[in-house]
């Protein structure tokens, strides 16, 4: 065979190998093409099941949590009007007061009323102001406590058991109990007397610098109803070494001359007044009877 004949032999059995590696790959991308949209759709049915199988739980999911935002927000919403509801609706029988807190305590003194007897509490009846004089009710436990100054208003005279206990004041930090003595206090027949009763810390580190005294029946009691709690008129309470300076009102004849208003202990008027005789509140005012002008020209 000629050299030409070879060639073009040769020629013709590479353009064949050429074209079968052509069909080949041809071939195998097509393979390749249709394991992939097999494997695409199988994906899209796995999918669909996927979801199929979810779809129950995330609606179940979907629907709890809806129901708790609505219930919170119907929770809050309504809480407000719960309390003014509550408020609004007096309770049937009341705690109250029946002795007025002078306007200045001493820590370590026994709490007294401004006429310096002990303190009265009754259980009456809220519609009427009638006392509850027998019965259950009459022999209550009630627990003694200290309140803000700010709480509740001249005006105010509702308020809710949260809001009551919301203003208790409790002592500072590092400090004793801020009440001590008989906190715990018995009716009997619709009343109850404070004991031995104690402020040990001022008055002066809350905002408003004033207490109130509360009161409030304890846990256990004879009834499920509520008994609206007690509040004292406000007060300060100053340390102990200020009842050395304190005025008595009214003062006694004996007092020493500085407890009358405008004369202070150790002070000018007391010291022309001392040098001039004028020991007492009795030798005070028999000066101001005998010889007013002379008084006078004493305190200048």
């Amino acid at each position: 065979m000629s050299s030409s004949l070879k060639r073009l032999a040769a020629h013709e059995l590479q353009g064949e190998e050429e074209e079968d590696e052509y069909l080949f790959h041809e071939s195998k991308k097509r393979r390749s093409s249709f394991m992939n949209a097999v494997r695409e759709v199988m994906k899209a049915q796995s999918m669909q099941c996927l979801f199929r199988e979810l779809e129950p739980f995330l609606r179940r999911v979907v629907r709890e949590e809806v129901q708790k935002g609505l219930s919170h927000y119907v929770y809050s919403a309504s809480r407000p009007l719960f309390t003014q509801i509550q408020a609004s609706v007096a309770p049937r029988w009341r705690l109250s007061f029946k002795s007025k807190l002078p306007d200045t305590l001493f820590t370590g003194s026994r709490i007294e009323s401004e006429d310096n007897k002990p303190v009265k509490i009754f259980i009456e009846d809220s519609n009427s102001g009638m006392p509850v004089t027998s019965g259950l009710l009459s022999s209550l436990r009630i627990e003694i406590v200290v309140l803000d100054g700010d709480f509740c208003g001249e005006e105010q005279e509702d308020w809710t058991e949260k809001e009551f206990g919301d203003s208790v004041v409790r002592e500072r930090e590092g400090k004793r109990p801020l009440l001590t003595g008989d906190l715990i206090v018995t009716l009997k027949a619709g009343v109850g007397i404070f004991g031995s009763v104690t402020f040990t810390d001022n008055s002066s580190w809350i905002r408003s610098r004033k207490f109130r005294l509360g009161a409030r029946t304890l846990p256990g009691n004879y009834t499920e109803e509520r008994i609206q709690e007690a509040i004292s008129g406000t007060f300060f309470v100053k340390d102990h070494r200020g009842e050395l300076y304190k005025k008595h009102h009214p003062p006694a004849l004996h007092d020493d001359v500085w407890r009358l208003e405008k004369i202070g202990k150790d002070g000018a008027f007391h010291k022309r007044l001392s040098e001039n005789g004028i020991m007492t509140v009795q030798e005070f005012l028999k000066s101001l009877v005998m010889d007013q002008n002379w008084l006078r020209s004493i305190l200048g």
